[in-house]
């Protein structure tokens, strides 16, 4: 992939969870942010080193299946996904929970197991907190070894992911 190829940007506005951005390349989607985190979207896309183009209409696809899924009428994702942007073991770790399925968690052990990495825990970890598209990659699907929800950036921080879960109907502790 050339450096020149572009990221188009967009919004989703007055979804479940508030407004949000996002951030696609010709390959697929590259980031979800909420809108109070507009300077972290920027700084992420900034790293890509890529040219930056408002562009709704590219967007449209990505915008629909979101709200269908924060609507709860979508349980899984077709849009793509752009895989190319990831370092190597980022993209394993967040594949590996981008298959978690739908109202199902799992533990960071449970990842770094499934990966073949039974000590990798804690980087399963760093990949899940530095995953750019939260909601398409279900970062909040991954719990705690003790069954408890730990950490999640989005939105308003636990209480969102406590959220996203119940909305699937995952049993949580």
């Amino acid at each position: 992939m050339q450096a020149s190829n572009p990221i188009y940007v967009g919004e989703l506005n007055n979804s479940h969870l508030g407004d949000l951005r996002l951030a696609a390349s010709d390959f697929g989607l590259v980031a979800v942010e909420w809108a109070e985190s507009q300077p972290e979207f920027d700084s992420y896309l900034q790293r890509l080193k890529r040219p930056i183009l408002a562009n709704e209409k590219r967007i449209v696809p990505y915008v629909k299946e979101l709200r269908e899924y924060l609507s709860g009428t979508r349980n899984a994702f077709t849009i793509p996904i752009d895989w190319t942007l990831f370092r190597p073991f980022q993209r394993e770790a967040l594949q590996a929970i981008y298959r978690i399925p739908y109202s199902e968690t799992r533990t960071y052990h449970d990842i770094a197991i499934q990966l073949g990495r039974p000590n990798a825990s804690r980087a399963v970890g760093r990949a899940n907190a530095t995953n750019p598209m939260p909601l398409v990659i279900p970062c909040h699907r991954v719990i705690g070894t003790d069954g408890k929800l730990h950490g999640y950036g989005g939105g308003a921080g636990l209480p969102t992911k406590e959220w996203l879960l119940k909305m699937e109907g995952a049993m949580i502790a």
